[in-house]
């Protein structure tokens, strides 16, 4: 009779669980789908409220562009993340830009809000719809790519 403790130790490290699975699970339809949601509620949102203000178009075109920047620079931030949690090459150059980015975007947006004569209910909402779709943009792009991954996997 062996003992209990000499069992195949082989498969129970956790190493070749991260080499099987990677640590990727399919994301849920509930979760896509909200987060997918709140993307579009921020941007909907964001750019509704830019098309009503009462502001001067280059003020308008300002904080447009404050937006794109931010969705990209999150992107790029959490793939770059990714990327180097998955041990793919990653330059620390890009990795920094990223960072500095999305740091950019979001001093840029603190800065233009802080300076503008709009109401403090309606600075508010620009920094609330900001935040929402700059968080949900990486919870898409993460969902997109743990969908990608998990089906390259299961095929």
């Amino acid at each position: 009779m062996e003992p209990l403790n000499t069992k195949n130790e082989e498969m129970f490290t956790p190493q070749k669980q991260t080499e099987e699975h990677n640590g990727s699970f399919k994301p849920t339809a509930a979760f896509v789908g909200a987060s997918w949601v709140a993307l579009l509620t921020g941007i909907v949102s964001y750019c509704i409220g830019l098309w009503n203000a009462t502001m001067d178009l280059n003020e308008k075109g300002y904080y447009f562009v404050i937006l794109l920047f931010g969705l990209f620079a999150v992107i790029s931030v959490q793939k770059s993340v990714r990327d180097k949690a998955e041990g793919l090459p990653v330059t620390e150059l890009y990795y920094g830009i990223s960072w500095f980015a999305t740091l950019a975007s979001i001093i840029l947006l603190i800065i233009g809000l802080w300076n503008a004569d709009l109401l403090l209910s309606e600075k508010g909402f620009y920094g609330i719809s900001f935040i929402l779709s700059i968080f949900s943009a990486i919870a898409v792009q993460k969902n997109t790519r743990d969908a990608k991954l998990f089906k390259e996997e299961n095929i």
